[in-house]
């Protein structure tokens, strides 16, 4: 045993260095008892002001301490007390510290407060700054100078910058060469202005985030087969920013074919695109639910009525669409009739539940029309009540009580013509000699009924 001891000492003393005075093992392990208190009572110190200042649990905040050590209060308590004057709550503050503890330790005066004076200057204060901040924290200890001077050089204004910000801070992380600069110029080849990009961005700026190779241009080159010209890809982004998001391949594509299968024109389908893009972006297993539907129901794929009853179907849902027929029935009228209206014109029936109710109270109560009326001149119930039917109902009742039109005027005929050709027939025409009629179109004499029934 003794033998055994002497021969790994001697292999312990045959590893010292011959500089050392000892044991090699010894300087890396062991430091002066007063460096390694000194350290404790920094960890110490940090750990129970993590603790009592910020809200910290006992775990998270030695976790923290290891990457943090505070001698004394006077840095960390002037970093909280900035936050608060920005108008922070003390559980906002420790959701931030919480996230980014480095936060306590940043210099003042050369890093936190020109950060916070720098997001004023793009038009964060009050709520918004609070916003910001809780909601990502790393904007206070990242440069923004880059990314922003990236998007006003690109025509942004400071109120875009802000709202992209607040949507999307993760931008300004980037490096905003490589990954934003590309994508902005790749949509200034595309043809938009910079107006156009700059609305575009600063209201889906997680376009941005995609890749240029493996999204973005895939999903133009899909809307240029689609479509078939720039102009008309430039329309469809503008009326429905994320599409870039899509995998148009995947969930466009089949949806389109679908509709040439039932022999809709690809002039029809091109025009539903244009102007509700949203409507051919459905799930393929809903989009053929919708077209059954439609197709059983009698439409002729050959006419625009036949996509705006698709359109007019897929933004909502069965029960939203059974609550609306329902809505209609609450008025007289038969299932059968109100079909008979969508038949008409589709677009009825995504008039509001509370617009619908409005509105048929007032051709039956005020106007005394009959439900076969209604059914059979949907487009009425399209119409403003206030800006539309009341005022020219007004008009029409001041002609009647004055004689100059008969009780039994086509009313419909007065409510759909356009708006100059009303002016000019009605309003010009007897405005000299009736003055309250322009109060009465202007909506400013109250309508109170015609006495006699309006049937179909």
């Amino acid at each position: 045993m003794l033998r055994l001891i002497c021969k790994r000492l001697s292999l312990v003393k045959a590893s010292a260095s011959p500089f050392s005075h000892g044991f090699s093992l010894s300087n890396s392990f062991i430091r002066p008892m007063s460096e390694l208190s000194s350290s404790i009572d920094r960890q110490s110190f940090t750990v129970s002001y993590l603790q009592n200042s910020c809200g910290f649990s006992q775990n998270s905040a030695i976790a923290a301490s290891k990457k943090l050590l505070f001698e004394n209060s006077e840095q960390p308590d002037s970093v909280l007390e900035l936050l608060r004057t920005q108008g922070l709550t003390q559980s906002q503050i420790e959701k931030i510290i919480f996230t980014r503890p480095q936060l306590l330790e940043a210099n003042l005066e050369d890093t936190l407060r020109p950060k916070m004076e720098f997001l004023e200057s793009l038009g964060f204060s009050g709520a918004s700054m609070v916003n910001l901040v809780t909601k990502d924290p790393r904007v206070l200890d990242c440069d923004l100078v880059d990314s922003v001077q990236l998007f006003r050089a690109h025509g942004f204004s400071d109120e875009q910058i802000k709202a992209l910000t607040m949507k999307r801070a993760s931008l300004h992380f980037y490096n905003v060469k490589k990954t934003v600069k590309p994508k902005l110029e790749f949509f200034k080849f595309m043809g938009f202005t910079d107006e156009d990009i700059a609305r575009i961005v600063s209201s889906e700026p997680y376009i941005l985030e995609r890749s240029l190779e493996n999204q973005i241009i895939p999903c133009i080159e899909v809307l240029k087969r689609v479509l078939g010209t720039d102009e008309n890809v430039r329309k469809v982004i503008k009326a429905c920013y994320w599409i870039l998001e899509y995998n148009l391949e995947k969930m466009l594509v089949p949806n389109i074919s679908l509709l040439k299968s039932h022999g809709v024109p690809e002039n029809l389908i091109v025009k539903l695109f244009l102007t509700h893009p949203r409507t051919l972006l459905l799930r393929s297993q809903k989009f053929t639910e919708i077209l059954a539907e439609v197709v059983q129901l009698g439409f002729n794929p050959n006419t625009l009525l036949f996509v705006l009853a698709i359109r007019s179907m897929a933004v909502m849902s069965k029960a939203l669409w059974e609550q609306k027929v329902e809505t209609y029935k609450s008025f007289g009228l038969t299932k059968d009739q109100v079909y008979l209206a969508f038949k008409l014109q589709p677009m009825c029936m995504l008039t509001s539940e509370k617009k619908i109710k409005k509105v048929m109270h007032f051709l039956i109560n005020k106007l005394n029309m009959e439900a076969s009326m209604i059914c059979r001149n949907p487009n009425l119930l399209m119409l403003s009540l206030e800006k539309r039917l009341i005022p020219r109902s007004s008009v029409l009742q001041l002609l009647i009580a004055s004689g100059f039109l008969k009780e039994d005027i086509n009313i419909i005929y007065y409510l759909r013509m356009t708006e100059q050709k009303f002016v000019e027939k009605l309003v010009r025409k007897y405005k000299q000699v009736l003055p309250n009629i322009v109060l009465a179109h202007e909506g400013k004499i109250e309508f109170l009924g015609f006495p006699v029934i309006l049937k179909s």
